[in-house]
């Protein structure tokens, strides 16, 4: 029986400048502010990240009554409603907001045309958070399509002035070719002046592309609800490369190897290294000999902190985390 022999490792993987700032965020928190510190939504969509800030003493909460007065709040990187902001100001809370500045941008934009008397068509997937937080941003007149069919059935109030925003994790080619449905219908559209899918996103996605018709299987360490991770997933798939997401090394199944020489390995961005480590390790067990990583972008991108998460005597130097 033939076992895989080796694996390729796509480049760019991992995470992101979003969702290291996110992290980063809450354990300074943790470690200026003191346990607990109370995180609305998971801070990234990942497990594994999620349950280390748990022992490291993160509460997470998606109801704001769930947060004692006065405690320390950090809003996830997915971003908030203003109505959740407003809450949160009204109870007195000291917060921190963790959205990925991709996501804010979304915000800012949305908030400026609004002004200016647009509506919005929004391409992303319903109850998404990332969705709910830029929705959330005005009472009315954002519309929302996860697919060409629903462009059909959306009505706006006017069409004179409209714009389009997408969720920051969606497939490139999919955003594509449903933006390419809403200028059919509605010619006028203003599109975003830069593309709202995240550097990030996009990279991974890419990354994919080439790895795939190089590997027979594609393996994507990734959290369910994570959004990019299912989207690499999809990626490999519509490039005929069977393939599968797992949340850990222990999800993996010997049979997926069988009869294969090459395996190809990613991670979404909100997965951390380690786990793709143990499933390197995992995959070694089942009798793959080499590990090669593909050429790809390095990614230097860095956001900037909040203010006030400055730990005393500390200098410039980042905390150490999940990387």
């Amino acid at each position: 029986m033939q076992t895989p022999q080796e694996i390729l490792l796509a480049e760019p993987r991992g995470f992101c400048a979003g969702v290291d700032r996110a992290i980063e965020i809450v354990e300074r928190a943790l470690a200026k502010f003191g346990r607990p510190i109370y995180v609305r939504h998971e801070i990234v969509h990942n497990t594994y990240v999620v349950n280390d800030l748990k022992a490291k003493g993160a509460i997470f909460i998606e109801e704001l009554s769930d947060v004692p007065p006065g405690a320390t709040l950090v809003f996830s990187a997915h971003g908030v409603s203003r109505a959740v902001q407003e809450e949160a100001q009204a109870r007195g809370f000291q917060i921190f907001d963790a959205t990925c500045p991709l996501v804010t941008k979304v915000h800012v934009e949305v908030a400026k045309l609004h002004k200016e008397g647009y509506e919005f068509i929004m391409i992303g997937h319903k109850g998404h958070p990332e969705v709910e937080g830029t929705m959330g941003q005005l009472d009315s007149g954002i519309h929302l399509v996860e697919d060409a069919s629903d462009v059909a059935r959306v009505s706006p109030g006017q069409v004179e002035k409209l714009a389009v925003v997408t969720q920051t994790t969606l497939s490139v080619d999919d955003a594509a070719s449903i933006l390419a449905a809403v200028k059919t219908r509605f010619p006028s559209v203003r599109e975003p002046k830069q593309q709202d899918i995240c550097y990030a996103t996009q990279n991974r996605q890419d990354a994919v592309k080439l790895l795939s018709p190089q590997v027979d299987v594609v393996i994507v360490v990734g959290s369910p609800t994570s959004s990019n991770s299912n989207r690499l997933r999809e990626v490999a798939l519509k490039l005929g490369t069977r393939s599968y997401m797992v949340d850990s090394a222990d999800e993996l199944r010997a049979e997926w190897f069988e009869g294969t020489s090459r395996v190809g390995l990613t991670a979404g961005a909100s997965a951390p290294e380690i786990l793709v480590r143990q499933v390197i390790d995992r995959i070694k067990a089942l009798g793959a000999i080499s590990v090669r990583t593909m050429d790809g972008l390095t990614e230097t991108i860095k956001f900037p902190l909040p203010k006030g998460l400055k730990i005393d005597g500390e200098d410039a130097a980042p905390l150490e985390h999940l990387r």
